[in-house]
């Protein structure tokens, strides 16, 4: 392989890694006990950002299953209810663009999410209805929607190993958002999470150890008159690489809400939550044509919820590049 080439395969290598970091997403809602941000993105790579100019491609598939007990109450489409199950198949496609690697320093990537999935929640009892209405009984609820489209944003900087990374999303209430049901995808409400992670990636040794931190800030819905508070997440991963195609490793997130809710919708008080996950996640790097794609395979339990569903987690992301800018004198490989 020629100079040339083994530049334009590093570089490539390199993009492909960093988008595969780049996806935001939301679960089912704090105001029904799960958030705009998706615990467990923050992973491998978290501040890493592609080396070049471009526009890329990111997806995930994501599936969560969870419960609380009939003891654990929870507020979802106006109602309260007890003994709630959920579960959640959902994608998360998503475009980014690195407009310049040279802002401030540091490389500017802008992006926007869609997903589109099918929640299906069970309850055993609604103990509290809209108007103050007493109801005791069963209930299933699942559909199929569009929900609520994200923008992110990342600006981020590299010093021989480390790179550090800051972080917005912006959740735009205009999906499809059932009233009253129990089964939703959008969240009805503004939310915007600012983040800052920090990567120290070993090329050489094959290492990248991970973290990143975050507060979500959150509008009202103003259907349910409900208004979630101020959350905090903490995630951490460590991956080895163990050749240029296959590499794994272990990751946690701590959750805790940091205000309380309120609103006349808030009929259960602050109702701040919690909780830990631990997990472990794999991946694949191989050529797509002549594109470098990445797959990703992550599976994470939780534990030590408090006013928040407890389950697991399994999600697989896989992104590559679509238009690259290269550099003078470096050929352009598709």
């Amino acid at each position: 392989m020629n100079k040339a080439n083994k530049t334009t395969a590093s570089l490539l290598g390199g993009a492909a890694a960093a988008v595969a970091m780049l996806l935001a997403g939301q679960a089912s809602a704090s105001e029904g006990g799960a958030s705009v941000y998706l615990l467990g993105s923050g992973g491998p790579g978290a501040a890493v950002l592609p080396p070049l100019p471009g526009v890329f491609f990111a997806d995930t598939q994501y599936y969560y299953s969870g419960k609380a007990g009939g003891e654990r109450q929870f507020v979802i489409g106006g109602n309260v209810v007890a003994g709630l199950e959920a579960s959640i198949n959902a994608n998360f496609a998503t475009l980014l663009w690195a407009p310049t690697t040279n802002l401030g320093g540091g490389t500017l990537a802008l992006g926007a999410a869609i997903p589109i999935g099918g929640p299906d929640v069970t309850i055993s009892a609604t103990l509290t209805g809209p108007g103050g209405t007493q109801i005791s009984r069963s209930a299933s609820d699942s559909t199929m929607v569009v929900g609520d489209p994200i923008l992110t944003a990342m600006w981020g900087w590299k010093k021989g190993d480390v790179h550090i990374a800051a972080s917005t999303l912006i959740n735009i209430p205009i999906g499809t958002y059932r009233e009253d049901q129990l089964a939703n995808l959008a969240f009805h409400r503004w939310a915007a999470d600012v983040s800052l992670a920090g990567t120290y990636l070993n090329e050489a040794a094959g290492w990248d150890v991970s973290g990143k931190a975050g507060f979500t800030f959150n509008g009202e819905n103003e259907h349910t008159n409900y208004e979630t508070g101020t959350e905090f997440h903490l995630e951490g991963s460590i991956e080895k690489k163990f050749n240029k195609s296959w590499s794994a490793g272990v990751q946690a997130y701590y959750f805790q809400q940091v205000t309380g809710d309120s609103g006349s919708g808030a009929r259960l008080g602050d109702f701040e939550g919690r909780v830990t996950g631990v997990g472990a996640h794999a991946a694949y790097n191989f050529e797509l044509g002549k594109r470098p794609a990445t797959l990703r395979l992550h599976a994470i339990k939780e534990f030590d919820a408090k006013n928040r569903l407890e389950g697991e987690a399994v999600f697989l992301d896989f992104s590559l590049p679509l238009y690259l800018k290269m550099p003078p004198g470096v050929p352009a490989p598709f």
